[in-house]
Formats: C-alpha cells, sequence, structure tokens
C-alpha cells in the first residue's frame, strides 16, 4: 500500500473516503480478518510450574528410590526421600512462580480507542474494532492503532523507535514511496504501536492485529523456542551419568556379595543404602536455592528475572547485542552543537565574550525558542515535556542559556506561520512586538534555508549577504555535523519592517544546530566493564550509520571491521555471501539499519559460532531476536510489551549498568555452583566407596541407607547452601568468560572429587576397622563410629572449598559467617543424633565412648591436612589449586 497513491489505496480496500465503512461492512471484514489484537505467548501454567520441578535425572532417582525402600518395607527411607523430593520442588515452584507474578504485573493491556469514520460519521471505538478498510483520524499525541496508508495530512510527524529504532521523529508524506523501501523509510505509511508527535492526519487501515508490522514481527517471537540454559543442560547431563552410575554400581555391588554368600536381605539393605549414597539428594534443593538467592540479589538490584537458569545463562555471556536507542541513549534529543559564524561550539556550554552570550547566539536560541509549538515542563520534571522532540531540545537550550521563553512569547506574539511541511522543509513564524516592530523566527533543512536566505549573521556581529561561495561553507558546516552522527537544524530570522511569511529573502541565516540523543552517562562505564569482564559489546539499531558509529565512539563500543559500522543492505550481502561474510560480520561492532529479521539472523550467527548471545533491547523490533537469544534483556519501563514478554530478564530501572550487575551475579552463582556440586559429590563418593568397599572386604555394613540421607540432608547440605551464600571473587568480571563448551564437572573438578572421596573414604574405613578390630564393638557400635567420622570429615572439608591456595585459616570460605554457621548447626544435631534418644533409634545410633571420640575427631581432621597438602604436591597434573579449577 506504501507504494500506491492514496486514491487508489482507497478503491483497493472498497472504501469511501467521506463515508467510511458501513456498520454491516465493518461486522463482515471483522469476522475475516478477526479483532484488532496482538496475540500473546501464552504464559506458563502453575501446573506446568509444577511439572517443571520434577524434570531431571536426579530427582527421577529419588523417586525410584524411595520406591524400592516402600516395596522392602523401609517406610522410614521413603518418608525421608518423599520429604526431599517435595521440599525441592516446593522451593523452585515457589520461587519461579513469584518471578512469573512480577513479570505480570508490569505487563499491560495497551488498550486504546479511536476516533473512526463509520456510516459517515466520526465516531470514538476500542481500537481493537478496527478492520481493514476503516478511516482513522489522527493528532499529535495520540498511538497509531493499527497500519495505516495517510490519505490526508498537516505537518505531520511520528516517533517509530520501537518498531525501526530510528531515535528521530520521521517526516510522513502523501506521496507514495517506491515498492521495495524498507519499512524504515516507508514515509506514506503509520504502523500500529508508533505514536504521533507533530501534526494531524487521517488513515485508511491497511492491515490490523497480527497482520500489522507489529503482528508479524510477534509472530516470529512466538515461533522461536525456549532453548534450555546451558547449566540447565549440564545439571540434566550430570544426573543422566548418576542415574546410570548408580544402576550399574547397585547392581555389581549387590551380585558381589550375594555371590559371596552375603545374606539376601542384607544385600538389598546394602543397594538400597548405595542408591540412597550415589544420589546427591541435596543437588537439586541446594542448586534451586543457589539460583533462587540469585534471582532474588538481582531483583533488589532492578533486574527482574522470570526463569531461575538465567541468572547462570547471564554469567556465560560471551557478546551483548545491544539496541541503541533508549538503551545506551536516554531517548530525548538535546541540542548538542552549534555552528556560527565565528565556528563550531558545545552545547550547553556557549561561547561568551567578557561574561556576555555573543548576540549570533542570542538571536538563533530565540528564533528557536519563537519559532515552536513545544511546551516544556520544570527542570525538575523533564519527562513532562510536550511537543517534537526537537523543539523540545531548542527551549531546553534556551533556558540552559537564560533565556525565559514564556516572556519572550509574551513579548513577540505570533501573528502568522508557515507550518513545516516535507515539501518546504521548513516552518516560518511572524511576531510583532508591543512598538510594532515586525520579526520572523525560520527553522528547517539547512539546505533549504541555506537556499532561501539572502544574508547571514557574520563574526563580527553584522549582518553580510550570502554569496555562493559562502552557502557552500554553510553547506560544508551541515555536512560535518551530520556525517558526525548530529541531526541538523539551520535557524534564521529578521527583525525590520517587513516580516510576511511568503516573503524569505530577507531572513538572516544565524547558524547551524545540532541534536544528538546522548548517550546515558553510566553506559561508557558499562561497557568498560563488560570489555574487561571478555564480553563482546555489539550495537544493533534501525538508526543511521553515522548516528549509530557516533554513538559507539561515545559510549566506548570500537568499530572493527569498518569505522562506520555495516548498514542493514551490506548486511544482506554478507549473509548472501555465506561463509566470505562470516569475517567481517563477526568483526563488526556496530549494525545500523537492520530489520527485525537481520536482527535474528545475527543471533542465529553468533550462536552457530558457539557464542552465548544475550541481547538487550525496548522496542517490537527486538523481540525475535529477545526471544531467540541465551538471554533476553528488555527494558520495564520504556520496553514495550512485546519485549517483555519475549524477553527472559526486565530491567526495571532500564539501565544498562544493571546487565553488568547482573552478569556478575550468573557468574558468582556459577562458581558457587560448581563449588558446591565438587563438595557434594565428593561427599557422595565417599559414602558410596565405604558403603562397597565395606561389603568387599567383609566388614559391618558402614552406613545404613537413613544415616545416609540424614549425611545428605544434614551435614552435607548445609554447608554447600554456605558455600551457595557466598559473594564470590572481587574481581569476577576481570577474568575471561569461561568457554561455551566447558563442562560444570569436567576433568580437572573430577580430580579434586575423587581426591577428596578417597580421603574421607579411607579415613571411615580406618574407623570402621579401629572400632571392630581395636575397640572391639559390635557391628551395631562399630557402624555409630564410621557414621560420626566421616559426617566430620565431611563437615570439616568444606574448608577444601577455599578459592585461593593462601593461607588455610584466612580465605574467602573461613570469612563466610553462613560456613561458621551451617557447622555450628550440623554439629549440634550430630550431637542430637547420637544423644537423643528417640533420633539415635531411628538412626540405629549408640553414644561413643571418650576414646572413641578422640579418634573420630582426630581421623576427620586429616582430609583437611591431606587436601593442604594435595595443593602444595599435587599427585596429577590437574590438581591445581581450586580457584583455578573454578576459571
Amino acid at each position: 500500500m506504501h507504494a500506491m497513491p492514496p486514491e487508489a489505496t482507497l478503491s483497493q480496500l472498497g472504501v469511501d473516503a467521506a463515508a467510511g465503512l458501513t456498520t454491516a461492512e465493518a461486522e463482515r471484514r471483522k469476522e475475516v480478518f478477526g479483532p484488532n489484537e496482538i496475540l500473546q505467548a501464552r504464559p506458563t501454567s502453575v501446573l506446568t510450574l509444577i511439572l517443571r520441578q520434577f524434570v531431571s535425572p536426579v530427582i527421577w532417582l529419588l523417586i525410584a528410590a524411595a520406591i524400592v525402600a516402600v516395596a522392602f518395607g523401609e517406610h522410614s527411607d521413603a518418608i525421608a526421600i518423599t520429604i526431599v523430593i517435595i521440599l525441592n520442588a516446593a522451593i523452585g515452584f515457589a520461587t519461579e512462580y513469584k518471578a512469573r507474578r512480577s513479570m505480570d504485573a508490569i505487563r499491560t493491556l495497551g488498550r486504546t480507542r479511536s476516533r473512526v469514520l463509520r456510516d459517515g460519521a466520526f465516531h470514538t471505538m476500542a481500537s481493537s474494532e478496527l478492520v481493514p478498510g476503516d478511516i482513522v483520524s489522527l493528532t499529535a499525541g495520540n498511538l497509531v492503532p493499527a497500519d495505516l496508508r495517510i490519505i490526508e495530512m498537516t505537518s505531520l510527524q511520528a516517533a517509530e523507535a520501537a518498531l525501526t529504532g530510528e531515535s528521530m521523529p520521521v517526516e510522513k508524506q502523501l506521496a507514495p514511496v517506491p515498492a521495495d523501501s524498507v519499512l524504515a523509510v516507508r514515509a506514506s505509511m503509520l504502523y500500529k504501536g508508533t505514536a504521533i508527535t507533530r501534526g494531524d492526519c487521517t488513515g485508511v487501515v491497511t492491515a490490523t492485529g497480527m497482520q500489522t508490522e507489529i503482528g508479524r514481527i510477534t509472530r516470529l517471537m512466538l515461533t522461536a523456542p525456549d532453548a534450555p540454559s546451558p547449566l540447565e543442560k549440564q545439571l540434566q547431563s550430570l544426573g543422566g551419568q548418576l542415574l546410570w552410575l548408580t544402576i550399574s554400581l547397585c547392581a555389581l555391588i549387590s551380585m558381589i556379595g550375594m555371590l559371596a554368600g552375603r545374606d539376601v536381605v542384607l544385600m538389598i539393605h546394602a543397594g538400597i543404602a548405595l542408591a540412597v549414597a550415589a544420589i546427591p539428594e541435596g543437588l537439586p534443593i541446594v542448586a534451586t536455592v543457589a539460583l533462587a538467592g540469585g534471582m532474588w540479589r538481582m531483583a533488589q538490584r532492578n533486574a527482574l528475572v522470570e526463569r531461575m537458569a538465567a541468572v547462570e545463562t547471564l554469567g556465560s555471556t560471551t557478546v551483548i547485542f545491544t539496541d541503541k536507542t533508549g538503551t545506551l541513549t536516554e531517548n530525548r534529543l538535546v541540542a548538542a552543537k552549534v555552528t556560527l559564524a565565528d565556528g563550531r561550539h558545545d552545547l550547553p556550554h556557549a561561547p561568551t565574550h567578557k561574561g556576555k552570550m555573543p548576540e549570533g547566539l542570542r538571536q538563533l536560541l530565540e528564533a528557536g525558542a519563537l519559532c515552536n509549538h513545544a511546551h516544556m515542563a520544570s527542570a525538575a520534571k523533564p519527562g513532562e515535556d510536550a511537543g517534537d522532540p526537537l523543539e523540545v531540545a531548542l527551549l531546553r537550550s534556551a533556558r540552559d542559556h537564560v533565556i525565559d521563553a514564556i516572556a519572550l512569547d509574551a513579548a513577540w506574539p505570533q501573528t502568522d506561520e508557515q507550518p513545516f511541511d516535507s515539501k518546504a522543509k521548513l516552518m516560518v513564524t511572524a511576531h510583532r512586538h508591543a512598538d510594532g516592530t515586525l520579526r520572523l523566527a525560520c527553522k528547517g533543512a539547512p539546505e533549504r534555508i541555506i537556499a532561501v536566505a539572502g544574508y547571514a549573521h557574520g563574526s563580527d556581529g553584522s549582518t553580510v549577504p550570502l554569496t555562493e561561495e559562502s552557502r557552500q561553507v554553510w553547506r560544508e558546516h551541515a555536512h560535518e555535523m551530520a556525517t558526525s552522527g548530529l541531526r541538523v537544524l539551520a535557524v534564521a530570522g529578521s527583525i525590520g519592517a517587513k516580516a510576511d511569511v511568503d516573503e524569505l529573502g530577507d531572513l538572516v541565516l544565524l547558524g547551524l544546530v545540532g541534536f544528538r540523543d546522548p548517550p546515558r552517562r553510566d553506559v561508557p562505564q558499562a561497557v568498560k566493564a563488560c570489555q574487561d569482564a571478555g564480553i563482546r559489546v555489539v550495537m544493533v539499531t534501525g538508526d543511521h550509520v553515522a548516528t549509530a558509529s557516533a554513538i559507539s565512539e561515545q559510549v566506548g563500543i570500537p568499530a572493527t571491521a569498518t569505522a562506520s559500522g555495516i548498514d542493514g543492505s551490506h548486511l544482506d550481502d554478507l549473509f548472501a555471501a555465506g561463509d566470505d561474510g562470516v569475517d567481517e560480520i563477526h568483526q563488526s561492532n556496530v549494525f545500523a539499519r537492520v530489520t527485525p529479521e537481520q536482527k535474528l539472523r545475527l543471533v542465529k550467527r553468533m550462536q552457530a559460532a558457539g557464542e552465548i548471545v544475550a541481547m538487550t533491547g525496548d522496542g517490537v523490533n527486538d523481540a525475535p531476536a529477545l526471544r531467540q537469544a541465551d538471554i533476553g534483556v528488555a527494558m520495564g519501563r520504556r520496553g514495550t510489551d512485546v519485549a517483555r514478554e519475549a524477553a527472559d530478564m526486565v530491567l526495571l530501572d532500564d539501565s544498562f549498568p544493571t546487565i553488568v550487575a547482573a552478569i556478575a551475579q550468573g557468574r558468582v552463582i556459577f562458581d558457587n555452583i560448581r563449588r558446591f556440586v565438587v563438595y557434594l559429590l565428593s561427599c557422595n563418593l565417599s559414602e558410596v566407596l565405604v558403603v562397597a568397599l565395606a561389603i568387599v572386604l567383609g566388614l559391618p555394613l558402614a552406613l545404613l541407607p537413613l544415616q545416609i540421607l540424614f549425611l545428605n540432608l544434614v551435614t552435607d547440605v548445609f554447608p554447600a547452601f554456605a558455600l551457595a551464600a557466598g559473594k564470590g571473587d572481587p574481581d569476577i568480571l576481570k577474568r575471561a568468560p569461561r568457554p561455551p563448551s566447558e563442562l560444570l564437572i569436567g576433568k580437572r573438578q573430577w580430580t579434586i572429587i575423587i581426591r577428596h572421596g578417597l580421603t574421607m573414604t579411607a579415613v571411615a574405613l580406618a574407623s570402621l576397622v579401629v572400632a571392630v578390630r581395636w575397640f572391639g564393638l559390635s557391628a551395631h557400635e562399630a557402624t555409630t563410629i564410621s557414621f560420626l567420622t566421616i559426617a566430620l570429615a565431611q563437615l570439616f572439608h568444606v574448608f577444601n572449598m577455599r578459592n585461593t591456595n593462601a593461607s588455610l585459616f584466612d580465605n574467602d570460605v573461613t570469612r563466610n559467617p553462613w560456613i561458621w554457621a551451617s557447622l555450628i548447626l550440623c554439629i549440634a544435631l550430630l550431637l542430637m543424633a547420637v544423644y537423643v534418644p528417640p533420633i539415635a533409634a531411628a538412626l540405629q545410633l549408640k553414644a561413643p565412648t571418650l576414646a572413641a571420640w578422640q579418634v573420630i575427631i582426630a581421623l576427620a581432621l586429616l582430609p583437611i591436612v591431606i587436601g593442604r597438602i594435595a595443593e602444595i604436591w599435587p599427585w596429577d597434573p590437574f590438581a591445581k589449586p581450586f580457584a583455578v579449577q573454578l576459571r
């Protein structure tokens, strides 16, 4: 429709511009095209949230162990395991449900009403009732309710940043544009979700609902699948490995015991004990709480995360694709530079002479304030300014230079006006002072005003005629300002006996004003922090290349492949070139004039190269890429509903540095998860080996199933919780992102797990041998000794999880108050397990003698000593200090 004249569009849509559609025809079309509404992704149901908590091999293994325990009459074991499963599900569900409710609270319905021509008269009705062919009337401040072809207009301008990424309001026109014009330059059209910033118009609806440009983009978003995060994948993989390891181990040990003539019932108990020992029951709970705690801490910093696993994914981010308008910039225009006869100057710092403003600058600012329809709020409430952004910026600049626009309007009342239109490319107002003096004020496109003005303000304050040579100099000034990323306006005026808005030959060119959407003040520091963290920041915008390049330079995003970045048309050529275009795409940090489809392809291209991609944005045009990215980050205040719907995380303060804090938190969470997984698996390995070797060596069953559950859910879990609550390395953002392919538990981590697992196994078996051979204790009493030894050894083992190879007594673990609290709690619970009769009876424990306690404590401290020795003299090439393992 954008390539057709208004009359042809009306004819094709079968509507009379004077009468509009009839009510009957509108109803018929509504049945064909449906309501004018944008579909939203179906929210996750409560049942789905609950079921999601059970999608884990570890949970499946726990369920199987509980079923086996019930089958063999071990009801206490089954109840304990069931409590673990329910507790994990409850924590995970509560956390994700709260996040979902918070996300729902910031989504708005966006319902609007429109003035529509039906049955020969205008009516106000819900925008959802619009159908193709409806005639709609719009004025400044209105949201565009559907895609429209303009059929009448006056000085029309629209803000399309949410749809195209174009930061400046777009001038509209009645004339058709070429059929192959990209969305951002279809000046004859208005699109659903954009806003009228100046003028008024009448348009005919060409598309509604999901057939609009916003609807098309939303459909792209809804078709992008939700992929599991890297952490989810790794925990699933680890759970699967543990599942098969546990089944194999239980079968093997039970078979060995039976072949050796051991009691069948004892072997069944041993099989259950091995299954319980091999499963890190605390792992799902601790992982859930660690991620939930990360979500809570991020919410405290204005980052709302909907899915827990998304917290960790941020920490592994290697590339951030960021929109420009409203994300890196303030999404408001300011007058940044002015070119006068004596040169170019920064604003608002005006050039002065002996403390006074030069006459040429004063006249320019006054003309910009007079030739103006904007309304400016107080300096303390800039968000309440109203009108064309360029005009608002001119008023602000006048105020910054102590020019009272209200008093100026009162002194020079307007008597006539030539409004701006796309053909004249300028606006002129006439004014009359109380003493009868007449004045013209004019602003517009530099090429137009330079051409029509007869004079220019000279550097000495005089008025000099404009010659062709001087006009060319001004054109070059305008070109230089434009190529530096500024939006340029020329300002002219005249004061004298004649002031006719149609006679412009006496206008005096006062200067050029350059406008820009300034970077947010905290963005350069945030970009620098990302770069220090080894994260590449890439600007992807719908704005012009020159503007994007200028902003990228100001915020510290280096252009690499090309100094000015890559525009959308060249990007299509690079995509078409296949492998030949890959290098240039991967080397560029600035992409301008890109379409939603191109953003989506960029994200997919980076993901195919193995990158973990975060995508930030606030507009409808960002939504498909937000959904496709590993982490979609939407703006809460400026963001559209469609963008927030697509995102994994919403920044409630719209602050780019919040992303940096979230990345740091994600890295801390991954380190903490790796730390407590190593801790839990080494503890579980020791329990498995103690039970298995005791059977193979003909010793009494070293640990009973319920005792192992007690270890896994008490002495293991609370220290693991404390490790999960660690603050992390202060320099965590000064190291490179871990490779996307790096495993949560790799070869080096397994080395640590095996080393510490063997150490704790050795001391537990040693205590069992001492109890039987030295103290002559019964099997029941000997089991108590081995239980307490391995329990205390596991508690003290938490100090082997320190982050550096520094002092054994002064490190990040010993400085963590939660570690000490967990140790005190766990020791108290152990003493209760031994000395409180009902608990001791349930766990089949008997209080040891003082001599036995001495052996237990001495043996339990050995893993710390051996762990320290192993750090100093590693017994294999992978056993480096734990800090290295984390990186």
